[in-house]
């Protein structure tokens, strides 16, 4: 049996980061991987994703033929696999530094201090899990069709469909839904609730809808799905039975996380259907066993798995931190781009007695205007006391703009403190503080 510091289970964002980190403090790390370094983020979720967003900004997909598109598509994808190759790659290398061993092979529980890899067991002090999360299947007859895909699977093609049918309106089929388009597919959405992106405030969530069914992706929202037949996705809509053919089609309905296969009980784990439970520390039931990122299903960010990993090193030595886990900021990387951080406006109008939403146009802006941008919307939410609680972004660098107002929000800034703040001309940033004057 192997004796070792710590066990971490899964190489993804969360597990190779704590990895690094415990190992500069100078513990000993085993790290298993049951499948390919980087964990779903950097294989087969946000790095290739993000590489195809960014490909389908082309100007030449602009009026561009199928054989012109479907050409181009190819390049694309042929770029995100050496982009995926290059950063695995860094990854794995990594993973050779001194105090850590890389065991590329599933760990399973023997018992709540021993895991078996390949016949052999290890042991430690203290095990992290971070096994990350798949795509969710749903019990839809029809859905073994050869034309149904998940999102790992559209992202293994090379060859651009004519039209794809989206089941799912969230992160993932919204971002695939803004690619396929830029590259002249077909798209259409079918979606179950009443709008796209659920998690996102609902009137950033509505423009950009509108905005892509400007582009040309058709929605059918408040649709329920009941069957797929071979390419045809039959779904009722205000009771109404209806269809949507396609050449592929993705089903985008959610993650769930990796539990199976675990021998959770083995150790005395406690999880359910979200996940594996845990505490603020990441803490199980099992005081020297933690879960982080989406095997516990609280926030399936890449972002978050890494800071809750930091969060449960410190727990396991003792140490504090001042990571504000409840100020998570998002980014959906669709055309134009969306991100938030903090409560929603549907959320404050239900649980904030005085708030104000305070909105800022890309239009007025000089940067905006300059670069082709003008289409965008800013909005920042206050409490009684003016400090920032929310922010939620429509438009070009979206994510860049809504980091910034995280970073205040870490630190309690209220909307005054950040009219003081100078800020570069032109930027697009600009549109926050002059939200800020405007409020003061």
């Amino acid at each position: 049996m192997t004796k070792t510091d710590l066990i971490i289970i899964g190489a993804g964002p969360g597990g190779y980061r704590t990895a690094e980190l415990a190992a500069r403090r100078g513990m000993q790390v085993i790290v298993f991987e049951a499948a390919e370094a980087g964990g779903t983020c950097l294989n087969c979720g946000c790095i290739p994703t993000k590489t195809l967003c960014h490909d389908a900004e082309s100007p030449l997909l602009v009026d561009g033929s199928y054989d012109d598109n479907a050409r181009l598509f190819s390049q694309a994808v042929a770029r995100k696999q050496q982009v995926v190759e290059t950063l695995r790659q860094g990854v794995e290398t990594l993973m050779q530094q001194p105090g850590i061993t890389f065991v590329k092979s599933k760990a399973t529980f023997a018992d709540s201090h021993t895991v078996i890899a390949d016949g052999e067991e290890y042991t430690a002090d203290n095990i992290i899990i971070a096994t990350g999360s798949r795509s969710k299947t749903p019990p839809i007859q029809g859905i073994d069709s050869p034309c149904v895909v998940s999102s790992t699977e559209l992202l293994e093609t090379d060859t651009l469909p004519h039209s794809l049918c989206i089941v799912g309106a969230g992160v993932i089929g919204m971002e695939f839904a803004s690619i396929f388009n830029a590259f002249g597919t077909k798209v259409t959405v079918v979606e179950f609730l009443k709008e796209c992106l659920p998690a996102i405030d609902s009137d950033i969530a509505k423009r950009l809808r509108k905005q892509l069914e400007k582009r040309g992706v058709e929605f059918f929202m408040q649709a329920a799905v009941k069957s797929i037949d071979g390419n045809k996705v039959c779904f009722e809509r205000k009771g109404k039975e209806s269809a949507v053919e396609a050449d592929t089609i993705l089903i985008a309905t959610g993650r769930a996380a990796n539990v199976e296969g675990l021998q959770l009980e083995k150790a005395g784990i406690d999880y359910g259907r979200q996940g594996i439970v845990v505490d603020d520390n990441m803490q199980t039931n099992v005081p020297h066993i933690y879960a982080i990122g989406d095997v516990n299903g609280r926030q399936m960010l890449a972002h978050a798995a890494t800071f809750q990993g930091i969060r449960a090193l410190n727990a396991i030595q003792g140490k504090t931190d001042n990571i504000r886990l409840d100020i998570m900021p998002a980014a959906v990387f669709t055309q134009p781009e969306v991100a938030s951080v903090g409560l929603t406006e549907d959320i404050c109008k239900e649980q904030v007695a005085d708030y104000t939403c305070h909105k800022g146009y890309y239009r007025s802006n000089g940067k905006a205007l300059a670069v082709d941008a003008a289409d965008g919307i800013v909005k920042i939410l206050t409490d009684n006391a003016g400090k920032i609680i929310g922010a939620h972004v429509m438009g070009a660098h979206a994510a860049d703009i809504v980091q910034e107002l995280s970073a205040l929000m870490n630190v309690d800034i209220t909307l005054s403190r950040l009219a003081d703040m100078v800020h570069i001309h032109p930027t697009l940033s600009e549109i926050v503080q002059d939200i800020a004057i405007a409020a003061s």
